[in-house]
C-alpha cells in the first residue's frame, strides 16, 4: 500500500487526485459541503469523543464512528484525507476519531479548503455503503489511567499546548475545579507549532523547537482536546509519535486523586 504522510498539502493532493485509493472527506458539515467542496470528496461528520476517557465510553464511541464510516462507504483500505475550512482544528479532531474507529491510513490537508488552488465542485454526492468491519484502536486515545500510571515513565513526554498562563495555573476556565498542569508536562503553546492557520512549520523547525529525539513518544493535551488535536498533527508532521489526550485538563482537574503542579 502506498504511504500516506500524516499531513499533506494541496500540491500532494493534486498529484494524487486520480489515485483510485485516495478518498477526500470534508468534515465541515453537509451545508458547507454542498456550497463547494474539493473534487471527488465526500461529506463526513464523525462527531466528538466523550469529554472523559473512561474505557467503556471510548469503546462505545469508537464502534459508533465505525458505523458512520461504513455508511459513507469507507472501508479502511483507502488513503483517507480529511479537510476543513482552513485552520485544521476540525480536521485534526476528525482524524483522531477515524483512527480510533480503526482506520489505518488517515491524513489532514494543511490549510484545508482555503489553501486549495483549483476549482470546487458543488451539490450532493451519492454515498456507497460497505459491510466491511473496522476494529477499534482504543490505544489511539490515552486515558487518564494510562497517563497517571506513566507519570514517571521517561519514555513518555507530556506536552501541554495551552497558553503559558494556563500551564502555570494563573489563568484557566472557571468550569475547572483546579488550575495548573499535569506534573512533568512540558509547556509548548500550540500557536508556536504553526506558520499560519492550519499550516505546520517545516519539520526541521519543529524538531528544533521541540528539542526531543525523533523517536520520542508524545502525548499532547490542552483544556478539552481541540488545541491538542491540532498540535498532534503538527508534531506528527515533524516525525514524532504523538497522541492526543482528549480528556485533557478538563478531565484531569476533576479527579482530585490525580496530582497537579503549578
Amino acid at each position: 500500500m502506498p504511504d500516506l504522510p500524516p499531513v499533506v498539502d494541496a500540491s500532494w493532493v493534486l498529484a494524487h487526485l486520480s489515485d483510485e485509493d485516495l478518498l477526500l472527506a470534508d468534515v465541515r458539515g453537509p451545508n458547507a459541503y454542498q456550497r463547494g467542496h474539493l473534487p471527488r470528496s465526500i461529506p463526513l461528520v464523525l462527531g466528538a469523543p466523550p469529554p472523559d476517557t473512561d474505557p467503556e465510553r471510548i469503546r462505545a464511541f469508537a464502534e459508533e464512528v465505525g458505523i458512520r464510516l461504513r455508511r459513507h462507504g469507507i472501508t479502511g483500505e483507502e488513503r483517507l484525507v480529511l479537510y476543513d475550512g482552513g485552520d485544521c482544528v476540525a480536521a485534526a479532531a476528525a482524524a483522531q476519531v477515524a483512527e480510533l474507529a480503526g482506520h489505518p491510513r488517515v491524513a489532514v490537508l494543511a490549510g484545508g479548503l482555503a489553501a486549495w488552488p483549483g476549482a470546487l465542485e458543488t451539490g450532493p454526492v451519492e454515498l456507497a455503503k460497505t459491510r466491511l468491519e473496522l476494529s477499534p484502536r482504543l490505544e489511539v486515545v490515552p486515558t487518564r489511567e494510562e497517563i497517571a500510571a506513566r507519570l514517571d515513565d521517561p519514555a513518555l513526554v507530556l506536552v501541554d499546548v495551552r497558553r503559558p498562563e494556563e500551564y502555570a495555573g494563573k489563568a484557566g476556565y472557571p468550569c475547572d475545579p483546579r488550575q495548573g498542569h499535569i506534573p512533568g508536562a512540558r509547556s509548548l503553546e500550540v500557536s508556536t507549532l504553526f506558520a499560519g492557520p492550519g499550516q505546520p512549520r517545516p519539520a526541521s523547525e519543529l524538531r528544533g523547537l521541540v528539542g526531543l529525539p525523533d523517536g520520542a513518544e508524545l502525548v499532547a493535551y490542552c483544556h478539552s482536546g481541540s488545541r491538542s488535536a491540532l498540535a498532534t498533527i503538527a508534531l506528527r508532521a515533524a516525525g514524532y509519535r504523538c497522541r492526543n489526550y482528549v480528556g485533557s485538563w478538563h478531565e484531569w482537574s476533576r479527579h482530585l486523586e490525580l496530582p497537579a503542579a503549578r
